[in-house]
Parts: structure tokens; C-alpha cells; sequence
């Protein structure tokens, strides 16, 4: 069984030959552990390897683990309830998984009162499936279009999923189609948002999602559990 630190390393490595196959930098990549029940002790083996984001999908969660490992970038990646944001609020680097309007009002609200500044991805559904959160294509520039007018909350790109079953060029596909959204988005001016973060891949798919343009690989099982 591969130590966290040989499992990290392999990691790295997929995604610079990943980068080398489409011409990025692998610099440009940042790995976001997913430490989803993994223990104290797992995850500072990951930090102590340079794995400095990471990611948690229970709010509960999150807030068991927050103090416990310093020095570290925490993103909410998992589902969120309006009625959780209020524990999360100047704790997060990001959260990626902003899925409806009204959750990002919830964040601006409790930003807001608190009197920072919030940066959220939104949660694109671009595969339609009915199984998965997250705003449909034509959802995208209303909401970005109501944000516009947000103190507090700053969108800083966007976040999907793949299906879990799709084949390969599916999954390419659909990174491919956000990627294509990213960039159209970031040639326009709004007010409070900047396209740069791109959050595509987990641990099945994340070479797919390096070549296609991510620039955030959310990956677990790879590191905490091969």
C-alpha cells in the first residue's frame, strides 16, 4: 500500500504529463484535498507534503477540523444548506459549491454583516443529470447578472461535476463546455466577478479535467485512501 506521500506524488505526476499532452503549466494546476472523514493525522501528512487547499463537504465537518490543522486554505466543496452558511462565513478561501441564487444571497447577507468579503464558484450542472446540484447553462448570466450588484460576495469562477458512470470522452466534453463558458465569461465586464478558478475533476477524472482547462482538481480517494 502506497504511503500518502507516494500517493501525492503520483498525483503530481499524471497531472504534469496530463499538462504536457495540452500544452498548460502544470504550475497553473492546484491540487484541493478532499479530506471527507479522513483524520487529523492523514491530513497533516498532506499538508506537510505542500497540500495546503483543502477541501471539506460537510459543514460539520469542516468546523470539527478548522482549528485543528493550521496554516492551511479551507473550500467547502459539498453540498450547502442556506441555514449552515452562517459557521463557514471568513473561514473559506472558496466555496465552490454555490448552486442557486438564493444561497448566494444567504452569503452576501451574512458576509455582509460580518463585514468581509466572500469569494464563491457557481456550481454549473452542465451534464443535465438530474442526480447532481447545480445551475443549468441558462441560469448562469441571470445570477451573475444579480451578484453584479453584491458587496460582499466576489464570484470567482465556476465548479462542476461529471457523471460518475459517463465514458471518458463525456466527461471530456463537459469540462470542455464549462471551459468554453469560462472563458467567454471572462472576456466581458461585470462588477464582483473575475474568472479564476476553473473546479473540474475528482479523483476518477482529474487528468481529463488538467487537459481541458481546470485550474482546481478536488482529489481524495487518490491521496488518503489508494
Amino acid at each position: 500500500m502506497l504511503s500518502i506521500a507516494e500517493n501525492i506524488e503520483k498525483v503530481r505526476q499524471n497531472i504534469k504529463t496530463a499538462c504536457e499532452r495540452s500544452g498548460r503549466n502544470y504550475e497553473d494546476v492546484t491540487i484541493l484535498g478532499v479530506t471527507k472523514t479522513v483524520g487529523v493525522d492523514d491530513i497533516m501528512c498532506a499538508v506537510n507534503e505542500g497540500i495546503c487547499d483543502l477541501g471539506e463537504n460537510r459543514v460539520q465537518e469542516f468546523m470539527e477540523k478548522y482549528d485543528k490543522i493550521p496554516g492551511v486554505k479551507w473550500h467547502i466543496i459539498g453540498h450547502l444548506q442556506t441555514n449552515k452558511v452562517k459557521y463557514i462565513i471568513g473561514k473559506t478561501k472558496l466555496i465552490h459549491s454555490v448552486d442557486t441564487l438564493k444561497l448566494a444571497e444567504e452569503i452576501e447577507r451574512l458576509s455582509k454583516k460580518q463585514n468581509v468579503t466572500t469569494d464563491i464558484l457557481l456550481e454549473v450542472n452542465i451534464s443535465g443529470e438530474e442526480s447532481k446540484s447545480g445551475m443549468s447553462e441558462g441560469e448562469i448570466l441571470p445570477i451573475l447578472e444579480k451578484i453584479e450588484e453584491f458587496s460582499s460576495v466576489k464570484v470567482r469562477g465556476f465548479m462542476t461535476m461529471a457523471p460518475k458512470f459517463a465514458s471518458e470522452d463525456e466527461i471530456r466534453q463537459i469540462f470542455r463546455k464549462l471551459y468554453k463558458i469560462f472563458v467567454d465569461i471572462s472576456r466581458k465586464k461585470y462588477n464582483n466577478i473575475s474568472m479564476d478558478y476553473l473546479s473540474m475533476g475528482m479523483s476518477s477524472d482529474y487528468t481529463v479535467a488538467a487537459e481541458e482547462g481546470a485550474n482546481i482538481v478536488r482529489i481524495g480517494s487518490k491521496i488518503f485512501k489508494e
